[in-house]
């Protein structure tokens, strides 16, 4: 017993350093919608690949919807704070982001490039 503690140790050290390296490499999005009548999209993808969205929602009449091939993710209305989904984008493929009880004027699109 004695002999496998140091060895569980080490495998969860392992394990840890492993997944912090995972999501460090995982590139980010940010998004955001309210307090006012805003939605943006702040860093854009620079290739297609997988991404971390993290959503500011500073407003409990807005939400953040993303979609476009593959993806379809939202934040609640009546919800407010950050979210954070994980998405795979498409090189040459256009997304949308929309608040969706506002659609006509809260709205944005991104092309990721190839």
């Amino acid at each position: 017993m004695r002999k496998a503690l140091p060895l569980l140790a080490a495998c969860g050290l392992l394990l840890s350093t492993a997944s912090s390296a995972i999501a460090a490499a995982t590139p980010t999005l940010r998004g955001s919608v309210g307090p006012a009548d805003t939605i943006r999209l702040a860093v854009k993808p620079k290739k297609g690949g997988v991404y971390r969205l993290t959503v500011q929602d500073a407003a409990d009449d807005h939400n953040f919807h993303l979609r476009g091939p593959g993806v379809n993710v939202a934040t609640s209305v009546g919800g407010t704070g950050a979210k954070t989904f994980r998405v795979k984008l498409q090189a040459g493929k256009t997304y949308r982001f929309v608040c969706n009880p506002h659609a006509d004027e809260m709205r944005g699109s991104f092309t990721v490039p190839r």
